[in-house]
């Protein structure tokens, strides 16, 4: 038997397929490790510049805008709210109690001083009067009497002084005794006594009779208000009875006069101009229902306290009304003029820091660096407000700071428009003039020429 010998086809394939795997497998590392180095090299290029945007951004100077602080005007414009009241209303009432017998006015009439508006009926007033007088007749009759008995007492008087001084030098020669003189000086005694007792009776019915007369003329005084006239001059604002209404004395209203040749207005001045307010202040009303009419007038009177709910100085206008055009109770605005004590710092209202310590803005001093400032602030105009203390004119003040913004931190400054609410780039000037207001002139811009066109034939 033979034995053939092994094949040498299949002792090479599974050297040539490990040899492919251990390719593969190589070539597989080769790729993921220059994936791997890749990756990690741009990483940290990626790392770097991170690093070095952060120290340069930290080393960077920060950019603000600012603006210079300016004195606010030296006077203060103030338009206050207003009912315009006459200068003296009152209610008339009747004094004396009665039937309306004839009415001579009503509203909207103007009437003069002492004029009769109405006239009563008092029935029950005259018949008062009637027993005043009867009464005083009476009183009259009483004192004529009690002055009757005065002298009746007087002659009863004289003729015991002379019966005793008789009786008493007839005892001394004892022809009387000493009983009946001492019986006729007792007769004299009574009879002064009585005497004294008529006098003082005299002076009680005088005192009657003065009464009585100052009752009836008290009465009569009553009387003479059956006749409603008029205390001053003015317009009958209300009218509230008509004939035949029956009036109670001092309980019914018969009209309302309001004397409005000379208006006033009450105002509230704000506890920041109260200093300021003077007596003689002009004053300019305006009624919205009058447009482009102006009524002059000035401040009268102040109330020298202010209203501790509101922080106000209460405060009258008076206002000329000879046309009669301004009626009592009408709402107008006020325009006041006034000077202030001090003239505060304006500022625009970005600038302004509410932080826990108070308020604050952002100075820039002329090394370029930055200080925190507590200020007052005083009125508020939306777009700017004033500083009342705490900061001077001419400074250097930083709009809307940023965190970037602390003390002692240096920055770059650019200044701010007001007109368009944003910073232009102003370089690092070492005083910059910031812009609150328009410039006052600028100068014109030339046109460019026009670019010649092609020639025409």
């Amino acid at each position: 038997m033979s034995i053939s010998p092994p094949s040498t086809s299949t002792s090479h394939e599974p050297r040539a397929s490990g040899r492919l795997v251990i390719l593969l497998v190589a070539l597989a590392a080769l790729v993921f490790g220059a994936v791997f180095l890749f990756g990690w090299m741009r990483r940290d290029a990626e790392a770097k510049s991170a690093r070095a945007g952060a120290q340069e951004e930290a080393t960077a100077i920060p950019t603000v805008t600012v603006v210079q602080s300016r004195k606010a005007s030296p006077t203060a414009e103030l338009n206050l709210p207003g009912n315009i009241q006459a200068i003296t209303e009152t209610p008339i009432l009747a004094r004396a109690e009665g039937y309306v017998i004839k009415r001579n006015v009503d509203i909207g009439d103007r009437v003069k001083a002492g004029q009769l508006l109405a006239e009563l009926d008092t029935p029950d007033l005259d018949q008062q009067v009637f027993q005043a007088q009867a009464t005083l007749e009476q009183a009259n009759a009483t004192l004529a009497q009690a002055r009757a008995s005065v002298e009746q007492a007087k002659a009863n008087a004289q003729l015991a002084e002379v019966t005793a001084k008789r009786n008493s030098t007839l005892v001394t020669k004892g022809v009387l005794s000493k009983q009946e003189g001492d019986q006729s000086d007792s007769t004299f005694v009574a009879q002064v006594a009585s005497q004294r007792a008529a006098e003082a009776n005299v002076a009680a019915a005088l005192q009657s009779v003065s009464a009585t007369q100052a009752n009836l003329r008290r009465l009569v005084e009553l009387q003479s208000y059956n006749k409603v006239r008029a205390p001053f001059a003015g317009v009958i604002t209300q009218r509230n009875i008509d004939t035949g209404a029956l009036i109670g004395t001092g309980s019914t209203m018969l009209f309302r006069l309001a004397q409005n040749d000379v208006l006033r207005i009450f105002v509230n001045v704000p506890q920041s101009e109260y200093s300021s307010m003077r007596v003689g202040i002009p004053a300019q009303v305006t009624v919205t229902e009058l447009p482009g009419r102006t009524f002059l007038g000035k401040v009268s009177r102040l109330s020298g306290a202010l209203d501790v709910s509101t922080r106000t100085l209460l405060t009258e206008v008076q206002v000329p009304n000879s046309t009669g055009i301004l009626l009592p109770g009408m709402y107008a605005q006020v325009h006041l003029t006034i000077a202030r004590q001090s003239t505060p710092v304006l500022i625009p209202g970005d600038a302004v820091m509410a932080r826990a310590n108070g308020t604050m803005v952002a100075v820039v001093d002329a090394q370029q660096n930055v200080h925190f400032r507590p200020i007052q602030i005083g009125r508020d105009f939306g777009t700017s407000v004033e500083v009342m203390s705490g900061l001077g004119p001419n400074e250097t003040v930083i709009v809307n700071p940023t965190d970037d913004v602390r003390e002692s931190v240096h920055v770059n400054t650019v200044l701010f428009h007001e007109s368009s609410g944003q910073g232009a780039p102003a370089g690092r000037p070492s005083t910059p003039t910031p812009i609150l207001a328009p410039p006052a002139h600028a100068a014109p811009t030339k046109a460019a020429p026009p670019t010649p066109g092609p020639a025409t034939h």
